[in-house]
């Protein structure tokens, strides 16, 4: 391939760092600019235009499917000509490099990476080894103040530990590490950490690297740490006489992982260490139209002390920011899956082009409920599903066994969880005691409960008997008391959220996954306990949708970093939740926060939704709900459909400023209600995406509403939804120096006046 082939449809500034003179360059690469294009092309540059040497030339990237595609892309573009090219993971790299010079570290070459269960099976031990008490010393909790210690280069030496908890930390630290050795085995990040310990203490060994990768490239170098810093500068410190071969590429204004360590100012001091480096801004976008981008570029350029990038793209013909309001959460995924309906039957997208994207993992028990009720296939990425997550789990296999004692499969899943002293030991002898009398574990607990002898002595009895008691109160309530009332004893009395608050981000997430349940029971209202159980049953069996088939993508925003999609839902952009709670009294947290939102809104290629709640149950409680100050940033003039109102005014709106100031796009419903496809041969063909805009004729819900009287939005004998008291019927409507009042008859439950503004009423079609 030519030199301008290589350069071949590529905008100035892209053309402009492929072929830059060799020497310390910084790209700082905007969403959607090409910056794995221009990667690809610059590694190819070096070998075919400047003469490099594949054998001289490291790429290093953060994830394996990325090293795989860089690599694939240059192979095509050089015709096969990359042998003795090294693209891969820093940690990848890394454990190559340590499996070489293990000797120099005291390690032998055939060490073992322990993963996170290994890890914690050591650090138990070493608590083990230090007679220090397991409850007041969390494994995953003091692992995960280990990591950051070797994120920074702090061995355990260093560990800093004036008071007596850190004293704590550094001695398990030291001892973990030695437990580590003692079984030629290193962690996840001590091939960061070692690696940098290895180049520091053996010149010769990183003179003799520097040697054999002389042009040293990194990807996504916003998300690297201290440790990965100091690897890369390490490497390309050479003598002043030569110039540096250092080409990095990042973006500071997408750097969401500062809860792994990742720290975007190494942006700023790449720019103090190589003063003379090559910056080069890549501003042009080939993803989204530029109402979107100016959406982003609003909620970004509130934060300080940023490199300033105008964003621009040659599609100009966007609709606007779609904003949406809802009662909870609830009703805000039914609107997202009835929304998706119209537009797959409008066919103007498939399935597989939307994204709908939240700030925490328990978000998408809603949407997932929807989802499933409303035959739409979806896929999660970047976590568990939430009915499959563990803690979720456990806390339904109590209530199931409650409700059905025979269960034995949930009965051994709880019997010991939270620990309560009954070991597997002692489970599996009571099965074959129980298996000899024909009985069922249940059965058996409460014989020795009874009084009945058993192959255990008093003190293995005595946890068994007391176990077999809660169980037992819990049975007694499933028929009087709801299944939210039994739901909050059994984490009263089992104290299991206590459990899960280790003191690491990922047990905070657990307890909230489990507060997230204990809304979804709230919500459920009296519901008694197996009709609980029938409805998450229902939402557990999803086996028969293909993963692999056209779906709808749930995902974290975190998940999202890297992907693109013609439709992208944002949901739950509240206060508390986006920006979360844990970063309100941290000013860095709350931009990375802000930073967090940019990436959402830049993975949107055509359409962008944006909502929020008045209420949501997420911890547990029915709160009311804030919107995200993120929303008050993006321009009046880029949105569509719900006003944000300012926090500095939020003195509630009427439901007639609701109505005047709520414009929804047209072609999309205010009703709750699931439109059914039209008939197979009058559905409409795809259109092309990049144009696609919210033009043709509404549906008859949104046609019925938009004739209404201009005065309310109800009228006497329409047909409406609550969310507490189901299907009723219009009987009046009363406005009054801006509130509105309206009587309704409901099924059921007779007649109710309600304050239109709060009620949410869901008009039905006609």
């Amino acid at each position: 391939m030519a030199s301008s082939d290589l350069l071949k449809n590529l905008n100035e500034q892209q053309a402009a760092a492929v072929s830059a003179v060799p020497g310390p360059t910084l790209v700082v690469a905007g969403p959607g600019s090409g910056k794995t294009a221009v990667l690809t092309r610059r590694v190819a540059y070096l070998i075919q235009e400047f003469g490099v040497s594949p054998y001289s030339i490291m790429a290093v990237t953060f994830t394996n499917k990325a090293a795989k595609e860089m690599l694939e892309r240059i192979d095509s573009l050089l015709s096969g000509r990359i042998k003795g090219l090294s693209i891969g993971t820093f940690h990848s790299v890394c454990a190559r490099i340590l499996r070489r010079e293990a000797e120099h570290l005291g390690i032998k070459p055939s060490y073992a990476i322990y993963d996170t269960s290994d890890q914690i099976a050591i650090m138990k031990q070493a608590i083990e080894d230090l007679k220090l008490d397991p409850d007041k010393n969390s494994p995953r909790r003091i692992l995960s103040k280990v990591s950051n210690a070797k994120n920074e280069l702090i061995e355990p030496d260093q560990y800093p530990a004036e008071l007596y908890p850190e004293k704590i930390v550094r001695d398990l630290y030291k001892r973990y590490q030695l437990l580590l050795r003692n079984h030629n085995a290193l962690d996840f990040d001590d091939l960061l950490m070692q690696t940098a310990i290895l180049f520091r203490d053996h010149p010769d060994v990183l003179e003799r690297y520097r040697y054999y990768y002389q042009h040293l490239l990194v990807d996504e170098f916003q998300d690297t740490n201290t440790a990965q810093y100091k690897l890369v500068t390490l490497l390309a410190d050479t003598e002043p006489s030569q110039p540096r071969q250092l080409f990095c590429v990042g973006d500071p204004d997408q750097s969401i992982y500062r809860f792994r360590g990742a720290d975007y100012r190494n942006i700023g001091n790449f720019m103090q260490d190589y003063p003379d480096a090559n910056v080069i801004l890549l501003e042009q976008n080939y993803r989204s139209h530029q109402i979107i981008l100016d959406a982003a570029m609003a909620v970004i350029d509130k934060s300080p002390n940023r490199i300033k990038k105008n964003l621009n793209t040659t599609r100009k013909d966007g609709q606007k920011v779609i904003l949406r309001q809802t009662f909870s959460e609830d009703e805000e995924a039914m609107w997202v899956v009835q929304t998706i309906l119209e537009m797959k039957f409008r066919g103007q997208y498939n399935l597989s082009d939307i994204s709908v994207m939240y700030r925490t993992n328990a978000q998408s028990r809603a949407l997932e409920e929807m989802f499933v009720r409303s035959g739409v296939a979806y896929k999660l990425i970047g976590g568990t599903r939430f009915y499959d997550r563990k803690e979720v789990k456990d806390v339904l296999a109590y209530l199931r066994v409650i409700n059905n004692p025979d269960d034995n499969l949930n009965l051994e899943r709880i019997i010991n969880e939270p620990k309560r002293g009954i070991g597997k030991q002692t489970v599996g002898k009571l099965l074959l005691w129980a298996n000899e009398r024909r009985m069922s574990l249940y059965d058996a607990l409460q014989a020795i409960r009874n009084g009945v002898e058993s192959p255990f002595p008093p003190k293995t009895n005595k946890p068994l008997i007391e176990f077999a008691g809660l169980i037992e109160t819990w049975r007694q309530l499933r028929e009087t008391k709801p299944a939210t009332y039994i739901l909050n004893e059994v984490l009263e009395k089992t104290a299991y959220k206590s459990y899960l608050l280790d003191g690491t981000p990922e047990g905070i997430e657990r307890a909230e996954n489990v507060s997230e349940l204990q809304g979804m029971a709230q919500t459920a209202g009296e519901v008694r306990l197996a009709e609980f159980l029938e409805e998450v049953s229902l939402v557990s069996d999803i086996d028969n949708y293909n993963k692999e088939s056209n779906s709808v993508t749930l995902m974290t925003l975190h998940a999202a970093k890297g992907l693109e999609f013609s439709v992208v839902f944002i949901v739950g952009l509240e206060e508390t939740i986006l920006p979360h709670q844990m970063s309100m009294e941290d000013p860095e947290q709350m931009e990375e926060e802000r930073r967090l939102m940019y990436v959402g809104i830049t993975r949107a290629k055509d359409v962008l939704f944006l909502s929020w709640s008045l209420t949501r149950a997420l911890y547990g409680r029915g709160d009311r709900m804030i919107p995200s100050r993120f929303l008050e940033d993006i321009p009046h003039d880029l949105t569509s459909g719900s006003p944000v109102v300012k926090r500095a005014d939020r003195t509630g709106m009427s439901a007639q400023q609701r109505q005047d100031q709520e414009q929804l796009p047209e072609g999309f419903s205010k009703a709750w209600s699931i439109p059914k496809p039209p008939a197979r041969n009058d559905r409409p063909a795809r259109t092309s995406s990049a144009n696609t805009s919210w033009s043709s004729a509404p549906p008859p819900a949104y046609a019925a509403a938009s004739s209404r009287s201009p005065k309310s939005m109800y009228k006497s004998g329409q047909k409406v939804l609550h969310q507490k008291f189901g299907e009723g019927t219009i009987i009046n409507s009363n406005i009054r120096s801006g509130y509105e009042e309206v009587t309704v008859q409901f099924i059921g439950h007779g007649i109710k006046r309600l304050d239109a503004s709060t009620a949410n009423l869901v008009m039905l079609d006609e």
